[in-house]
Formats: structure tokens, sequence, C-alpha cells
């Protein structure tokens, strides 16, 4: 397990608390732990291997909330802790009900440390992002959180994550 310490607007916006499914897709999880610890150091962008301090840029209200990218903060940057992008491991897990961890990409193998959380079931990512983990405490904080989204995925206050852990 794994958590994330939210921010909305520079207030303290609750924990997002996640199990990650390391049977399933071994890499994919461990990739995701390891963001949340911080223990890889610098990557090879020169930037800490870690989503402390990095932003939700995305968030679409009844779709998902996207974060990850501690390099440039948009979405088209990021690292993963294997060097760079790395493989969709497989398909298993579906984008069944809110809270589904999966990995944001660029299209097929282009997985780095960019990811989303559904608030929504959403079939129509199945098969092409790799779910890798799942919401089990802080759904309360991802509604917050979509609070402040839009349709266009521009976000009205900054949605920070202030600290990260494994528990």
């Amino acid at each position: 397990m794994v958590f994330f310490d939210v921010t909305i607007g520079g207030a303290p916006a609750g924990r997002i608390v996640m199990e990650l499914f390391a049977k399933d897709v071994p890499k994919t999880a461990e990739n995701f732990r390891a963001l949340c610890t911080g223990e890889k150091g610098i990557g090879k962008s020169g930037e800490p291997l870690h989503y402390k301090g990095s932003a939700f840029h995305r968030v679409i209200p009844d779709f998902v909330i996207q974060g990850g990218d501690f390099t440039r903060g948009n979405g088209t940057g990021g690292e993963s802790i294997y060097g760079g992008k790395f493989s969709d491991e497989n398909f298993i897990r579906k984008h069944i009900k809110p809270g589904m961890v999966s990995m944001a990409n660029a299209g097929p193998d282009t997985n780095g440390s960019n990811f989303f959380i559904c608030t929504v079931p959403c079939a129509l990512l199945d098969g092409k992002h790799v779910v890798f983990g799942e919401v089990v405490e802080g759904m309360d904080v991802l509604k917050n959180i979509e609070k402040v989204g839009s349709r266009s995925g521009m976000c009205a206050k900054s949605v920070i994550i202030a600290d990260i852990g494994q528990l």
C-alpha cells in the first residue's frame, strides 16, 4: 500500500491510499511504489524520481484525475524508475469501477511515471492503459479534487501531491 497526501489550493485535502496489484503487473506496480517512496534517487532527467511536490495536472470530472509528470508538470514528461519508458505488461485488470489506478501513456509501450485514477468506470480505456492498483481509502479526496477540474482538464486551483509514502 502506498499513499499521497494531497493539497488543493494550498490547503490540506486528505490522504489517498492505494493497493498495488504486484502479482498481476509486478514491473508496473514496482515503478509506482518506488516513485511513492523516492528510494531510487535522481533519474536520467536529473530530477528526483518521486511524486512528492508534483501536480495533478489534468482533472476531468466524472472521468479521471491525472498526475505523475514530475519533470514538466503537464503530462508530456516524467520518467520511470527503469530510465525512460517501459512496455505495457498486460491488460488483465480492467477499469471497472471508480478508484482504479492506471498508467497514462502516449500509445502502446510508452509508460513512464504519468498515471491516472478513474472516478467512474472507464471501459473505453481497457486494453490501452495498464491498471496496476486501486484506491482503498480517500475516495472523498478524489471527489474534492474533481470539484476543481473542468471538461478541458484544467484546474481552478492547484492540486499537489504534498507527501508520499509506503504503508
